[in-house]
């Protein structure tokens, strides 16, 4: 899927305008992204960063990297996800990255999603949820998943960027996916979860394995 991963990439460049401050994500997919903004040599004002490994690679090309608290709302974050359905609703953290990238999509006016064609489904929730916890939480917030009827599963020698740690939720059929994020939040010791339904992508960009970029827009 290299070559579907470089075609979204390419698509997403179009997207950007030189001179802004760019929230940027995390994944193999962004990677992508990022290394096509530097060959086309795309001259930003400054990025926004949803990891210390975007952080790093962004820094390796030449952009410098923002604190999000001096940049206010940005026009345009640009991200990837382990699912995608017709309405944008998103699920991510695949990396563990997901709360740094909440606060940056919550922030930007704008939310681009890139992707490969396997990412789009009907339903949401055949790749597990990740939910980050507070450490002495877990074991407390996993069984509140189970109440939930999902299959909770602890991501061992995993800590987040924010220090702490992962859950993965196997099992939901997540059919309200609103409704989802929203309780999940709601249980205590939890930072964040993979769900982006509240704040669903903008646009989502896919590309299939032959490198052919089609456009996908909400389902109203």
């Amino acid at each position: 899927m290299q070559a579907a991963k470089q075609a979204v990439a390419l698509a997403a460049i179009e997207h950007v305008k030189p001179g802004t401050i760019l929230g940027v994500g995390s994944g193999s997919t962004v990677n992508e992204f990022i290394d096509a903004l530097a060959s086309r040599k795309i001259e930003l004002a400054g990025a926004v960063a949803s990891s210390e490994a975007t952080s790093a690679r962004l820094q390796a090309h030449g952009y410098d990297i923002l604190d999000l608290n001096s940049c206010g709302s940005l026009e345009l974050y640009i991200d990837g996800a382990d699912e995608a359905n017709p309405e944008l609703q998103l699920i991510k953290g695949g990396g563990g990255a997901l709360t740094r990238e909440k606060i940056i999509a919550a922030a930007s006016q704008h939310f681009i999603c890139i992707a490969d064609d396997s990412k789009l489904v009907k339903v949401l929730g055949e790749f597990s949820l990740p939910v980050e916890v507070i450490p002495m939480a877990r074991s407390y917030v996993a069984r509140e998943i189970v109440k939930l009827g999902a299959d909770p599963e602890y991501r061992e020698g995993k800590r987040t960027d924010n220090g702490n740690e992962i859950i993965d939720c196997h099992g939901f059929s997540i059919d309200d996916p609103l409704t989802l994020e929203s309780t999940i939040n709601n249980i205590t010791g939890v930072v964040s979860n993979g769900l982006f339904a509240a704040k669903p992508a903008n646009l989502l960009l896919l590309s299939d394995e032959n490198g052919n970029v089609r456009t996908i827009t909400p389902t109203p």
